[in-house]
């Protein structure tokens, strides 16, 4: 589905600022801020603000075309809303965000809730840790006690 449908679909005018962001969005297949998104339309010359791409980027998540997610300190990236569910693998020197889905990590999160007495209507999974690039650059990397988000250590 392109553009102009999705945005009518749910609602919204397929305006050239939502167009840019979408276009940014699915053309690097990553996880950006609000910032990284800036930067790239001001690099293809777009006159874009970095009010606007923060007002796009919430009307799109209101709706259901990006989803929003922190992984790190407060800072929010979007990305792609695909409909199938996925967690994250975040790399917390570089930042890299790797996708995964598995299905006995998915069985063992519903069996826990199940076991509480819940039962699970959403959930979302980050694992932080140190991706392989990161470890090639600097061996060692991964045996330094570390600060993972939301405070506590690592190691």
């Amino acid at each position: 589905m392109n553009h102009d449908d999705n945005l009518r679909i749910h609602g919204l005018k397929a305006t050239l600022p939502r167009m840019k962001v979408l276009d940014v969005l699915r053309e690097e297949r990553a996880h950006l801020s609000a910032d990284e998104i800036h930067r790239r339309l001001l690099l293809q010359g777009e006159d874009i603000g970095l009010a606007t791409v923060y007002r796009v980027l919430g009307q799109l998540e209101q709706v259901g075309i990006v989803r929003r997610n922190v992984f790190d300190a407060g800072r929010a990236v979007y990305e792609i809303e695909h409909g199938g569910h996925h967690d994250h693998l975040v790399c917390v020197h570089c930042g890299r965000v790797e996708e995964f889905f598995d299905p006995q990590i998915e069985a063992l999160q519903h069996e826990v809730a199940r076991s509480r007495g819940f039962s699970l209507v959403e959930h979302r999974l980050a694992m932080f840790g140190i991706c392989g690039g990161c470890s090639q650059e600097r061996p060692g990397i991964g045996t330094a006690r570390r600060r993972p988000p939301g405070g506590g250590t690592i190691g």
